[in-house]
Order: structure tokens, then sequence, then C-alpha cells
């Protein structure tokens, strides 16, 4: 039963006053008439006279008070953390009021006055759920509140229920012993914790903690895309950040000085290395943490790369002396291939050794020099002691300056062979980036074997990729317009893959090798163009063309050729009277296969006189700047058989229209950041490629300004706050009328 805290009844048990006199009373806590408040005592202090009239404590008079309304008595210390985002902090203390768990449609609050009607009506506008409540003593809620907030324990309730025991610091004895109970308890260490066992879980590469307006974020990097993972209060992200370098043993008093550390931590009995980053921004300082698992580097064979690019990169490793380089940009894993490489070479016959920052991979029976630049340990400093160890092969992290240049040309004019990275965009491209570094000429074209470009594609999964057959939509037209190729699979989503439609990554790579032709151009000061178009008449097989025999056998799409790779621009006609021979392409890596399963995919695309392929689910872009919108939006109609991809501002909603497959159907708010609806509505019905695509705006203005925005290009609109059937409703509504 539930009653107004202001409700009076009659003598023969009515309450006369304050609720809780009634709660005492009824329970037998206390006499009649042992319990008086004042007209002006506030809810804390009825609390603390009621507790203290009935001779218990204020933890269980809220068990009575919870028997009492037949509500559940809160537990606040198993609050989720993630419901913190539901509701402003002003409305929780306003009402004492606190978030514990949310399903999609209910969110459940302990609350210290259940007849409080406008604490549901508030709570349920806030968050778009039904609130359940539960009860807990006033006192409790505001502390709990409090820790949000105060800088020595901001992230206690950040943390909630999540586990993260199976995390420890490895570190090497000192003075300085964390005892393991304060690490067991420590709410900041343990949401720490519990952020770098996701990050591992989830297979990230880079976890990045940074600042965004008034809170964190932090970020994983999975198969090289950002994907947000959590937020929290700006108190709690500095806790966290502090946390981060005293694990790499930073300096945390210096917050206005970029800085490097390296750890080690044990996840579930796995060692994984970490490597620290931490730079100022104007809000707060920014860690990136780069995850490096402890593990047995892989071999050649397991890259997956095709059969005659695998011959090739041989025959450069087979070489006594002289320099191999791989290039590409910062993850896209130049030095795995590196390390396959010496692994190749490793026959305990040769004596190997590497410098690097960082080292990736222990290598048993291989001499690893790690660079320390703080103590003076350059790549070119530590490469010229190892000259003097007599080694075989050498192993050098990047050439980066002349200095280590220089040395590395020396070394391998020594009788050494030399493999090392390099940052170009493509395979001749490095022959230019040597001479920019000072390199001359004579040395480049003695020295150097060949080049190795190379780029890491995601792989589509193998549990939600449908073929395309005969029906590409708009955007897949268009990738096949500018690639020369067609569509073979779609990227979809599942639970499986994370909504991303991609699961694993392969190597898609050219081979550049010195024939004594482009071994005489160099030598003669060949230009860049004259370079590249000599290697293409010499066999080479560029990294688009690589790609796309990559897309022609199912394990990726277009759609990621053009994220990772781009196309150049040329026809159909010209891609096909331009493009060699297809390759034949290896199965993917282990690691790949079990999340990729390309023979079933390819075993799942249709013969070329197959029945058509059933339509996909209908594709709608939701464009709002609030997560709760979009997270109630998702779960509506991913249960209505839609897919559904989001942009949280109209800025980043036009880039993804003008490069990505168009959606069915897209989904507008009006008040937004940097680029409101208006203007993106605007912008599509003036550009032809999104002139035909259904609108329905998300408004919560009135009828006036909705009349004014259907003449404006919008197919229909949604009043705010969201109601999942009326949504789907209008939504099928729109898709019917444009089949029309």
């Amino acid at each position: 039963m539930r009653t107004n805290r202001n409700d009076r009844t009659d003598a023969a048990g009515a309450v006369q006053g304050h609720w809780l006199i009634n709660v005492v009373t009824r329970q037998e806590l206390a006499p009649p008439g042992a319990l008086h408040f004042s007209p002006g005592d506030d809810l804390e202090a009825c609390w603390t006279a009621a507790a203290r009239a009935s001779g218990i404590s204020q933890d269980e008079l809220a068990v009575h008070v919870a028997t009492y309304f037949g509500l559940a008595a809160a537990s606040l210390a198993a609050a989720d953390p993630r419901t913190l985002r539901l509701l402003p902090e002003r409305l929780m203390r306003r009402h004492h009021v606190f978030p514990l768990r949310e399903n999609e449609r209910e969110l459940v609050v302990a609350v210290a006055d259940p007849t409080d009607l406008s604490i549901e009506e508030d709570v349920a506008f806030s968050s778009d759920r039904r609130p359940v409540l539960e009860i807990a003593p006033p006192v409790a809620i505001l502390e709990a509140i409090r820790s949000l907030m105060a800088p020595s324990d901001s992230i206690a309730m950040d943390v909630g229920g999540g586990t993260a025991g199976d995390v420890k610091l490895l570190e090497a004895a000192s003075v300085e012993v964390v005892d393991a109970q304060e690490a067991e308890f420590a709410p900041v260490i343990k949401l720490t914790n519990l952020m770098l066992q996701s990050a591992v879980e989830r297979r990230a590469s880079d976890v990045h903690v940074e600042s965004v307006g008034s809170e964190g974020l932090v970020r994983f990097r999975v198969d090289g895309v950002l994907h947000n993972y959590m937020r929290m209060p700006l108190p709690a992200l500095h806790r966290v950040l502090s946390r981060i370098k005293i694990m790499g043993k930073l300096d945390i008093a210096d917050r206005l000085h970029p800085q490097d550390g390296r750890a080690s931590i044990s996840v579930g009995g796995n060692v994984c290395d970490l490597r620290i980053s931490t730079v100022p921004t104007r809000s707060a300082e920014k860690a990136v943490i780069r995850l490096l698992p402890q593990g047995t580097a892989p071999k050649l064979p397991d890259l997956g790369l095709p059969a005659d690019q695998l011959l090739a990169i041989r025959a450069l490793i087979s070489n006594r002396n002289g320099i191999v380089l791989v290039t590409g940009p910062t993850g896209s894993g130049k030095t795995t291939t590196l390390y396959a490489a010496i692994r190749e070479l490793s026959n305990g016959e040769q004596n190997i050794m590497t410098v690097e920052d960082p080292i990736e991979y222990d290598l048993p029976g291989i001499t690893q020099v790690q660079v320390e630049t703080k103590q003076g340990l350059t790549f070119a400093s530590a490469l010229r002691s190892l000259l003097r160890q007599d080694p075989d092969v050498i192993l050098l992290g990047e050439i980066r300056d002349l200095e280590t240049a220089e040395v590395a040309v020396q070394a391998s004019m020594t009788g050494h062979l030399v493999l090392a990275t390099l940052h170009t965009n493509d395979a001749p491209a490095a022959i230019q980036r040597l001479l920019d570094l000072g390199l001359d000429r004579a040395s480049i074209a003695a020295t150097l074997r060949g080049v190795l470009s190379q780029r890491l594609v995601r792989c589509v999964c193998p549990e939600c990729a449908q073929p395309v057959g005969g029906a590409p939509n708009a955007g897949e037209r268009r990738l096949a317009e500018l690639s020369g190729a067609d569509p073979v699979v779609r990227a979809v989503g599942c639970q499986s893959c994370t909504k991303s439609g991609y699961r694993g990554r392969v190597p898609v790579v050219e081979v550049l090798t010195m024939t004594p032709p482009l071994t005489a151009l160099v030598s003669h000061g060949a230009t860049l163009d004259e370079l590249q178009r000599a290697a293409r008449e010499a066999g080479l097989v560029t990294l688009n063309e690589s790609a796309l025999t990559r897309a022609n056998a199912g394990v990726t799409t277009l759609e990621e050729i053009e994220r990772v790779i781009g196309f150049p621009t040329m026809s159909r006609q010209s891609a096909e009277a331009t493009a060699p021979a297809a390759l034949a392409v290896a199965p993917p890596p282990p690691e790949a296969s079990t999340s990729l399963a390309a023979d079933a995919v390819r075993a799942a695309l249709p013969a070329p006189a197959a029945a058509p392929v059933a339509a996909a689910k209908p594709l709608i872009l939701m464009v709002d700047d609030d997560a709760v919108n979009r997270k109630v939006a998702r779960l509506s109609l991913e249960k209505s058989a839609f897919r559904m991809e989001e942009s949280v501002d109209g800025v980043e909603a036009v880039e993804r229209l003008k490069r990505e497959p168009a959606p069915d159907l897209v989904i507008l708010d009006l008040q937004m950041p940097r680029m409101g609806g208006v203007e993106v509505l605007d912008w599509m019905r003036k550009t032809p490629a999104t002139a035909s695509i259904p609108v329905i705006v998300f408004t919560a203005m009135g009828a006036d300004n909705e009349a004014e925005l259907m003449d404006a290009g919008a197919d229909d609109y949604i009043r705010k706050p969201l109601d999942p059937t009326r949504f789907i409703s209008r939504i099928k509504a729109a898709l019917r009328r444009r089949t029309y």
C-alpha cells in the first residue's frame, strides 16, 4: 500500500503526521506516542529520530520500512556503475535517490521516502525507464552520492558489482608493497583492474582513457576500430589516471609533461604487458595503454599470406646481407611480420639480435634489446653495440632518423641482414623516405633488397555475414564502380562480433623485390612515379589488388578495404584492363580462422544460377547525441528485425552518409552539437545520393514546428520521450510508403 506523506486518517489506527511514525508504530518498533516530528524536520533527521526511538540502526529500520511498503531493501554496494549516467546529480540529491541497476524497461533505484510520488515522475522522465523502488536510509544514499564526487572516493560506485579479481599487477619486489587486502577493496584499483580485464577479454589492442566535456571516457580499440566502453565523472577519471601512472612507475605529480612507462599484469593467469603513454590536455591528462599479450610469435605461414607473396618474402629474408624493410602505418602489423620472419630464420645456427621499442614478444634463443631513450640507449647507439656482438641477423624496430639509417646501411654492408620497419604509404615510397632521411642513392641501391608494405583488414564475422548476390545496395554499387570488383559478402553485425559485422584481421601486403633494373633506376635518380611504374611492370601486386583478392574470396568487404586502404580513381573498365591475374589466397591464420571461417562464408555464396538471396534487414541510421535515446532505439529496432547504426551528431552523420552505404531510413534529433537535425535534413535533400532516403524527425517541439519540418522534407516525426511501440510503427509506415 502506498500513502502520501501528508495523508491523515482517523483515530482507529490512523497516522497523524509523518509516515515514518506509522511504520514504527505498526511494526511495533516503539510504543505509540514515543515518536514526534516537528514540521520543519528534514528526512535525515526523521530517520535518525525513528531509529533512535526504535533502538535499532538505520539499516535495520530500512528493512522494516521496506517490509511495511512491500518493497525490497537496497544494497548500495552492489550498484551497477553504468546506471549513474541515467540520473543527474541534482535529482539524486534532491530526492535522496540512487540508481542501482537497469534493464531495457526498468531502472531500480534506492529511495529513502517511498511516499514521494514525484520521485517516480522525475526518475521516469530522466531515465526513460519505469522506476522500481528499493529502500535505503537517506544518510547512506547521500554518502553514496558524496563518494561519487569526493576526491578520495570518487569512483567507489563506478566499480559497482563488477569483478576484477583475476587481474594482478606483476612487478619486481620493492620497498612499497601494496597490501593484498587493500588492493582487493580499494575502489580505484578495482575499477582500473576491471577496465583492463574487460579490454583483454574483448581482444583490445589499446585502451584510451580521456576526458570528453565534463566527464571521462574509456574506449577500446578492437580490430583497429575504437569502441566506447564506459563513461565516468571527471573526479573518477583523475583517480584512474593516477592509478595507471602508478602502475607504469610514472610521476603522478607531473601533469604538465608527456610520460611513458610500462607494466605487466596477469589476467586469468595469462600475462599481458602494458605500454603506457600519457599526455596533458586542456581539461585532464589522457592515457593510452597498448596491450601486448605475452605468447609465442606467429610464423610466416600462420599469417595467412597469399602463396606468391609468401614465397617472395621468404626469398627476401634468405639474403645473407642487405636491408629488408616492412612499411605501413602504426598498428598495421609490421612488427608481427618481422617477428614471424626471424622465427623462421631462428634455427640455432645464426646469431639473431633485435633492437625494439617496445619488445612485444619474448623470443627464445634471440637476444632482444629494449630502447631506453632516457638512459641514452637509442636505436642508433644500441645498433652500434650490437655490431660488436657478432650478429648474423639484426631486427631494428624502426628507422626514424638519419643516424639510425646510416648505422643500418653500415651493418648491411659488413655482412649482416638487417630487417627494419619504416613509415611509408606503399613499398616504392620507402626509397623516397630513405632519401628524405638523408641517405645517398648509391647506399640505398647497394643495400636495399626489398620492401614489404602491409595493412590489416577486418574479416567478416561468419555468424552474421550475408552474401550480396545480385542485389547490391547503393553503397555497394558505388564501391563496385570505384574498385572495379563486384561485392561478394556483406557485414551485418550480431552479438558474436559486438554488432560490428567483423571479427579478427588478416594482412594485406605488397612485396617489392629490388631487381637490377629497379636498382639502376634508384642509382640514376628516378622519380617516385617512375619507380612505381617500373615496379608494376616487374609484376608488383599493389595493396589495392591484394585487398580485392581478399574481398573476392569472401574474407572481407569492399567497405572495409575503402576504410583501411581506399581505392584509386579508376573506372571498372580501366581496373579490369590493368589488374593482374588473381592471386592464390592462402587460408587465414589460425587466430583469424576461428573467427572468420572463410570456407563457411564462401560456401554460403550463391551459385551463378541460384535463386535471389533474401533481402537484408532494413538499416536504420539513428542520429542523436543522447546515448540513452540511442540505446532504447537500438533495443526496439533489433527486436523488430531491423539493423541500426548510430551517429552522435550531425557532422558525424553527414560524413557517414558520404562514405558508407546509404541506410534505408534516417532518424534525426533536432538539437545536437556541431550540426543540428535541420541542417542535416537540408543537406540530405540537396544531395542526390540521399535525397530519397526517408527521414523521421525525433522532436519535443510543438505542432507548428513539426509542420515546418514536414515542409522542409521530413517524412514523419516522433515525439519525445521515445515510445517503443509507436516508434516501430512509424518506421514501418515510412518504409512502406517508400515502396509505393
